[in-house]
């Protein structure tokens, strides 16, 4: 199988996929096996602020040339500014179209394309992938278009991928996902109210087949941990729990129960989807949280 990875880091970074791993992405890609022919990324570039400002530079040359020195294609795009009637500036760098050409011209000869971005604007491009024969799968972090999503023959959030970002504890920084004491992130698949408790459903590591979701299962990447209302951190309430669309992460913990182990799930907390805080970006790059009341 002939493979294909197309990153609009961009439309990454500003909607929760900034510090994504590009290792772990590519071996996410290759999970099922096959050759990754194709590794493109198409990334902003502000040259205004790299003649200003060194640190700024310094630190893109270095980035762009260790994905380089790892196999990456980096297609970069000069970032342009906007001013307008009240002297507001902003900054824009839209390499959509650059993307677009590229994919529909390689992806003849494709098999398999693993398209990173939420961007509505690529459903016609998959569309037309898919008429080639190709299979084409989707993965996003935040803000994902509902029609890309559905025109997809797959989609993936970021965030259940293992490894795939770090934890946002900053204390997480030698976690192993998947270990006992260590982080996770997952969805809430079951949740009883009148008990407060539930099940999240996480990922581990160098699983299998994605579709085979039963848990009991050794074969599957799917691993169940209980959860009680009372493992809920502040901010993170028990309505939250009935959503599949928010993302959770949770310290992984065991007890044995009937001679058997289970897990468990400690200090859980919600990192994406409704009512999580949100990172919003100003011009110049600086980010602010925004949290959205969800009680």
């Amino acid at each position: 199988m002939k493979i294909g990875i197309y990153v609009d880091a961009e439309n990454v970074r500003l909607n929760g996929g900034y510090s994504m791993r590009y290792d772990v992405l590519r071996e996410f890609a290759r999970r099922t096996g096959g050759d990754v022919l194709r590794m493109n990324t198409y990334m902003a570039y502000d040259e205004e602020r790299a003649r200003e400002d060194q640190h700024y530079r310094n630190k893109q040359s270095d980035y762009q040339q260790a994905l380089r020195n790892n196999g990456w294609k980096v297609i970069t795009k000069k970032v342009k500014r906007y001013t307008d009637e009240e002297g507001n500036v902003s900054v824009k760098a839209n390499a959509d179209l650059d993307l677009a050409v590229d994919i529909l011209r390689q992806g003849e000869h494709l098999d398999y394309i693993l398209l990173v971005t939420g961007d509505g604007d690529f459903s016609r491009v998959v569309s037309a992938l898919q008429d080639y024969g190709c299979r084409v799968e989707i993965l996003a972090f935040k803000n994902i278009s509902n029609q890309l999503r559905q025109q997809a023959d797959s989609y993936h959030n970021g965030y259940l991928i293992p490894n795939l970002l770090p934890m946002t504890d900053a204390r997480s920084g030698n976690n192993q996902w998947g270990k006992t004491n260590h982080k996770v992130r997952g969805i809430a698949s079951k949740w009883i109210d009148d008990k407060a408790f539930g099940f999240l459903l996480y990922l581990v590591p160098n699983g299998g087949d994605l579709l085979n979701t039963n848990y009991n299962d050794e074969a599957s990447p799917y691993r169940s941990a209980f959860v009680h209302l009372n493992e809920l951190t502040e901010g993170t309430y028990a309505n939250m729990m009935s959503n599949r669309d928010n993302i959770f992460e949770f310290t992984l913990s065991e007890k044995t129960q009937d001679g058997e182990k289970k897990g468990y799930a400690a200090d859980v907390t919600i990192v994406a989807g409704p009512g999580a805080p949100t990172t919003e970006y100003s011009g110049n790059g600086t980010a602010k949280q925004k949290t959205v009341s969800y009680k």
